[in-house]
């Protein structure tokens, strides 16, 4: 769907806030996989690395609290369907370069409505969940480049961001 024909797919025709009806969408495998950094300073990378921060494992903790999220996105973002998620899987490595951490979540589900929603929320929170347990060091930590990076399955099929128009190539197949 380009650009010019795509249309809000949560208003109805009046305008108003809709939940969207899947019940006619087909049953397929979904997955979703988001991104997001955390900058910080480097000696607050390396008390996180270290596992010394005051609040305990920092890693761990953000790790289960965005699994914990993407369980939990339909209660949080409004008009969102409630999912049996199969797959959740939050992955954070250190990156000397920003110096910070980079999550990615990964969600999966066999059924009606795609899981992109669950995957950015997982990666949001893993990031606000780094955020809180090293703020007491370092309070001007920085969360950025939250995005979607790849989908597959139901009706639109596979798209990934590096195919996206405005990288200046393809859209999604």
């Amino acid at each position: 769907m380009s650009d010019e024909t795509a249309t809000l797919t949560h208003l109805d025709a009046s305008g108003a806030a809709n939940m969207v009806d899947v019940a006619e969408k087909a049953v397929t495998s979904r997955i979703a996989v988001a991104c997001g950094s955390v900058t910080m300073r480097a000696e607050t990378l390396e008390l996180i690395r270290s596992g010394n921060a005051k609040k305990g494992d920092v890693i761990g903790t953000a790790r289960i609290a965005g699994i914990m999220a993407a369980k939990r996105t339909h209660e949080l973002i409004p008009l969102c369907h409630p999912l049996a998620l199969s797959k959740v899987k939050v992955e954070i490595e250190v990156d000397e370069s920003l110096p910070g951490l980079r999550v990615t979540a990964t969600t999966k589900v066999t059924g009606q409505t795609g899981v992109e929603m669950e995957a950015l929320t997982a990666c949001s929170v893993t990031c606000l969940t780094i955020y809180d347990m090293a703020k007491a060091v370092d309070r001007g930590m920085i969360i950025g480049d939250i995005k979607l990076l790849e989908k597959d399955g139901g009706k639109s099929g596979h798209w990934t961001a590096a195919e996206d128009a405005r990288t200046g190539t393809t859209g999604g197949t």
